[in-house]
């Protein structure tokens, strides 16, 4: 899962950045308004957490554009400001939570959760593909009840295909999601061809009823043949 930090206290940014990397989320950041637009208008983020107060706009603003554009985006305010206001305005224009500063980052990651489970529709931390179950509180895969093991980012990529299932899923967008800004860093796309045989050859292996397609020039497909 990707999440994209807007704040521009670089110590609660940074501090944010730690607590959720630990939670194993892929984390972006931007520190103002511009560079946060260039973000949010150009990459998919499974959660945005969006301070108000930026040093070059508002965050309402970057709520108000996105739905001027048709987007949706799953954005959880986090804010000194806390006036009803506020509050109000935000949900309004289409923000799904608004956590008041200071607060617990226990709290933050709690409400994250929720977020991300009533996106994808989740009752619990179970989710169900064939004859493939992934326990995402636990972070473990298993095939007909028996765990197989799988490196972290086997697990992210596993993880993004499933919740587009059925979806062509670009190179580029898969390295994006799970690398995140690291991804500028890269020439080319062999990092994920890597990742993505010894991710088939465990399926393979544990008899998952699962297939990961390569659309060739294209992408990723996760189908149930």
């Amino acid at each position: 899962m990707k999440i994209l930090v807007i704040e521009d206290n670089r110590e609660f940014r940074e501090l944010l950045v730690h607590s959720l990397r630990s939670e194993r989320y892929v984390v972006e950041t931007a520190e103002d308004y511009s560079s946060a637009c260039s973000k949010v208008f150009i990459y998919e983020y499974d959660c945005i957490l969006l301070d108000i107060m930026l040093p070059d706009g508002n965050g309402l603003d970057l709520l108000r554009e996105a739905s001027r554009r048709g987007l949706r985006l799953n954005v959880i305010i986090l804010s000194a400001k806390d006036s009803v206001e506020d509050k109000v305005a935000g949900l309004q224009l289409g923000a799904d939570d608004y956590l008041p500063k200071p607060f617990h980052l226990s709290e933050l990651h709690a409400r994250i959760r929720s977020l991300l489970r009533r996106v994808n529709q989740q009752v619990d931390n179970t989710m169900q593909i064939a004859n493939l179950s992934i326990d995402t509180a636990s972070y473990t895969v298993s095939v007909d009840g028996q765990a197989i093991e799988l490196g972290r980012k086997e697990y992210d990529i596993l993880m993004f295909l499933i919740n587009r299932q059925g979806r062509l899923v670009e190179k580029q967008t898969l390295a994006e999601a799970v690398w995140g800004d690291f991804i500028d860093q890269a020439d080319n796309f062999d990092f994920i061809y890597a990742q993505m045989k010894n991710l088939r050859k465990r399926l393979k292996e544990a008899g998952a009823q699962v297939e990961i397609k390569t659309v060739y020039g294209f992408g990723y497909k996760l189908v149930v043949p």
